[in-house]
This record gives C-alpha cells, structure tokens and sequence, in this order.
C-alpha cells in the first residue's frame, strides 16, 4: 500500500515549502493565486486530504460535538439529527447522539458536559429546564439551544418563530370557516416554552378573528406521541361536540387525532380539519395527508453547527446570537388540500 501523501510531499511536488502548503490548506490571504494555484494541483495529483484529526488533537479538541434531545422516537428529532450529522461532517465533525429522555436530569447533564472528555460543544434541545440551570451553567462547555430558549439565558439559540407559525396555522383554519378550533398539547400557564408559544400564536389569530378565546378549547398532554394525541381528542370530543378543528402541536399529536377522530365517526376534512407541526414524513403518507407547519430543518442544522463552531473556536466573540429559522405551512387533505 503506497503511503499516505504527506504536506512534504505537496510541497516538493509544487516546488514551495511546507510553511506555505499549510498557509493555502487554512485558507491565509497572503498567497499569491499563482502559489494558490500549484499548491491546489499537487493536493489534487497526489491525492492529499488534510489529517483533520491530527490538527483537532494539536489544537486540543476531539472534533466531536453532542447533539441532546428529547426522544429520538419522535420522528422530529430524529429527523434533525440527521441533518445535524450531514452539516457536522461537512465541517469535519462527528456527531455523539445523547437522549435526555425530556428530564431535567438529563439536560442537566448534556447543558454541564457529561462527556467533557469526548466533545468539543453540545447541541441541547431543552423541554425541562429551569432558568437558573442555564445562568449557572459552565461556560467552558460551549452550547447552542434548539428549539426553546429561556429567558435572558445569555446562550446561542437557533428556533422558529412559534407564535407566528401557530398564528398563521390557525388562520388557515379560520379562513376554511373553522369556529371552534381546539389546541391539541396547549397550554395556558407555565414559562415560555414551544407549547405555551404556539397556544399564544392561536390566541393571538382566535381573537383578531373576534372569536373568544376559550380554555375548555385548550388540551394539555402528558407526552407528544401518537397515542397522546388519540387520548386527547377522545377527551375533547366528549366535552366539546361542537368543536371543529384541531391545532395539534406537533404531527405525532394531529396522526393520533386522525385516528380518533376516525374512530369517533367524524370525517376529516369534512367534520374537522387537523393541522400538525414539524412536517415528519409520515404526515405525507397518512390518510388524509397532513397540514401541517414545515420548519426549515436543514437551515436549523446549519445555523447550529455553525453557531457552535464559532462559539468553540472563539468562547468571547461577541454576544449569544438567536437565529430565527424559517418556517412555512404546507396545505394538504386534512383542510382540504
């Protein structure tokens, strides 16, 4: 097996020294496009890949970086770490997928760096953390929030705007003639989180529409699965006959609703509509197919491994940045797509 070209071996091949190899492989302003140049075809007629764990060791790093979530049985999660992963290895990364199973306990240990000693920075989608964990937290340890972010954290976040995007879903339904629409894993008290936005993006279009707003239309659950989302609309359908449509907040909760609903002799979109959140891919595939609001996955990924990297490479830059991610509602059978 011939050896592994080596930056030596680049330079002889280009006639320049290895100083300036190592200048055109990190991208330095001072060379000249004509050195640029030579380097560039001996790397690529030798067949040179720079050692990109070699530089993290030297530089003291595992080129490794954690992404905590929730579940990975939610397909939303499930789907982002993939794009999480494809963005990170285009940066040279590897990915450690670390399940908090949605308990303080488990954040706790991804936000103060349970493996310290395999990773460089966390990605870490919260569901029960308190203000105080992120105040207290070590900044030796960089990390980026996913998804919810608490007040005056001082830490990087990449989100969607969630009360917009519920506020928008819940106009379509408005503007289909829906009077009744009952928020599926609502919630009216509590801090800042997804659940507690996207019902204030519901408020928020229920009563510019001149409709009252009603907390016997607001259901809470116990979890975000299938099964919660049948439960809960069994619920509903039994105190609330006259409701008429679902803001299911997230597609797990809107597929066990269709079931429900199903099950119950209603017909959708007919007696209901049902919009869900997250745009998984069973939502393409259910019957009826599922309105729903699509984040922008890939751009989450991309603005939180970058965000991250930044904060690795430079701890103090500037100040926490909050990427707000696009979003966009799909329209399909369910509201009569």
């Amino acid at each position: 097996m011939a050896a592994r070209p080596r930056i030596k071996d680049v330079a002889e091949y280009a006639g320049v020294s290895p100083k300036t190899v190592s200048n055109v492989i990190n991208n330095f302003e001072h060379v000249s496009e004509r050195t640029r140049t030579a380097v560039q075809e001996a790397i690529d007629a030798l067949g040179y890949r720079v050692n990109i764990a070699g530089r993290q060791l030297r530089q003291g790093r595992t080129g490794v970086i954690t992404l905590a979530v929730p579940e990975l049985d939610v397909a939303y999660f499930a789907e982002l770490a993939k794009h999480v992963m494809a963005e990170a290895g285009r940066q040279g990364r590897t990915v450690l997928i670390h399940q908090t199973g949605a308990v303080r306990e488990g954040e706790l240990a991804a936000l103060h760096g349970f493996d310290a000693q395999f990773c460089d920075g966390v990605l870490l989608s919260p569901l029960s953390l308190l203000p105080r964990d992120l105040a207290t937290r070590d900044r030796r340890m960089p990390v980026v929030l996913l998804g919810e972010r608490s007040p005056g954290a001082g830490t990087d976040h990449v989100g969607i705007d969630n009360v917009r995007a519920a506020r928008e879903a819940t106009e379509h339904l408005l503007a289909r003639g829906r009077r009744r629409i009952a928020v599926v894993g609502g919630a009216v008290l509590g801090r800042q989180g997804t659940d507690r936005l996207r019902t204030d993006g519901y408020r928020e279009a229920v009563e510019a529409a001149g409709l009252p707003f009603s907390t016997d239309l607001v259901v809470p659950v116990d979890a975000y699965h299938w099964r919660d989302g049948a439960r809960a609309t069994a619920r509903l359908l039994e105190r609330e006959p006259a409701a008429d449509a679902l803001l299911c907040l997230n597609d797990h909760l809107a597929l066990g609703a269709l079931r429900a609903l199903h099950e119950h002799g209603r017909s959708v979109p007919g007696d209901f509509d049902v919009v869900g959140f997250d745009d998984i891919e069973a939502s393409r595939f259910s019957v009826p197919t599922l309105t729903t609001v699509a984040p922008d996955k890939q751009e989450i990924a991309r603005a939180a491994v970058s965000l991250l990297l930044r904060r690795i490479d430079e701890p103090d830059a500037d100040a926490p940045r909050d990427h707000v991610a696009g979003h966009r509602l799909v329209i399909r059978e369910s509201t009569g797509g």
